[in-house]
């Protein structure tokens, strides 16, 4: 193989893997690819640049994603929007993917914000409701060791808000892959890019709507998180806390039906309820559940303690039956079964944002097929 077609190669796969998720850092990504398409080492300079890489990126969204990316595209934009109109005194800048266009699956949407303190940031944050992450990051440069502080919003999109000091507000800042300046909006120049390329959407009345809709996707972080402190019976959760138990049942339901957001949220949410009324779970968790679920995903939930029951063969004729009528009966059996098997201690799991996010992608995709 030449040294341009290996050097394609890499780049194609590099961008596999990041459009996929598998990395999300381009160094890793070009070093990982290349060790899976060359016998000996490969020296830095002859990797491709992480502008060749993104290209790629962006043809891998364009053929998977089509039509979908734009109004994707175009609903981010209005995301972040809101949030930059809510933290305006922060002289708020939105850059990267979502600035651009070149956003991919997953993309998270990128702000940077000037103050010199964050208490401020996270006070508008927590009076809007939104739930948020603080992380203060290490990065070394050039012999330089710099703290970076990151606050992570969860909202119906991704924020990753990137707070610097106030009087950096000017600076120009960089971009790693290209060196030239990176490309940023102000509040009013993305007002002005949404008017240009998305002339269709009518900005007043869509922020309205937002404003207006429930993120079902934050109510469900809500449920899940104190579940880690939620402990269960040895004898028949020898894996733990209820969280864990979900997120097991949950990387099970993946592996089974990867395409199915309503069956992935059963195996996701069917214990929710443990955190409410231990109780009785199944009817504590559908009713907090109420109007954020497919009719579906309830039936799952609401009747997988009964599958359980049917297994072992100690329920009624009648309800034997209406489960057996029921459409959904084969993948209520399945979720039955993997609520049995997502007790193991020590298994490996993803996280809730992780989970959360998954499903939430894989909703958009299905919705604009």
């Amino acid at each position: 193989m030449s040294d341009a077609k290996l050097r394609q190669a890499i780049a194609f796969e590099a961008a596999r893997l990041m459009y996929e998720r598998v990395e999300s850092e381009y160094f890793t990504a070009k070093r990982k690819a290349a060790k899976r398409l060359c016998r000996g080492t490969v020296k830095p300079s002859d990797l491709p640049s992480n502008a060749e890489v993104r290209d790629q990126v962006q043809a891998f969204a364009r053929v998977h994603e089509g039509e979908a990316r734009t109004a994707n595209l175009c609903e981010m934009r209005l995301h972040a929007l809101r949030l930059m109109r809510l933290l305006t005194r922060f002289r708020p800048r939105l850059i990267g993917s979502v600035m651009t266009g070149h956003t991919r699956k997953g993309s998270d949407i990128d702000l940077h914000l000037f103050s010199d303190h964050i208490e401020p940031i996270t006070a508008a944050l927590e009076e809007e409701g939104l739930p948020y992450e603080v992380e203060r990051k290490q990065v070394t440069k050039h012999g330089e060791s710099r703290v970076f502080t990151h606050v992570h919003v969860f909202d119906a999109f991704n924020f990753e808000l990137t707070v610097y000091e106030e009087d950096r507000a000017h600076y120009v800042f960089k971009s790693s892959i290209t060196g030239k300046a990176i490309e940023r909006a102000s509040t009013r120049e993305l007002e002005e890019l949404i008017a240009h390329e998305h002339p269709e959407v009518v900005i007043e009345e869509a922020l309205a709507d937002q404003q207006e809709a429930v993120d079902p996707y934050q109510m469900f972080r809500l449920l899940l998180l104190p579940l880690e402190s939620v402990k269960q019976s040895a004898k028949h959760h020898p894996e733990g806390d209820v969280l864990f138990h979900l997120l097991q049942v949950f990387e099970l339901a993946r592996g089974e039906r990867a395409w199915d957001e309503e069956f992935l949220l059963a195996a996701l949410l069917h214990d929710v309820g443990k955190g409410i009324d231990p109780r009785d779970h199944v009817a504590a968790g559908l009713q907090a559940l109420d109007g954020l679920i497919t009719p579906r995903t309830a039936f799952l939930i609401e009747n997988h303690m009964l599958a359980l029951e049917y297994k072992a063969g100690t329920l009624g004729h009648r309800q034997r039956k209406r489960l057996e009528e029921s459409e959904d009966f084969e993948d209520l059996m399945l979720l039955r079964d993997l609520d049995t098997r997502g007790r193991v201690p020590g298994a490996r799991v993803g996280t809730v944002d992780e989970a959360l996010d998954f499903i939430k992608e894989l909703e958009r995709q299905n919705k604009w097929k």
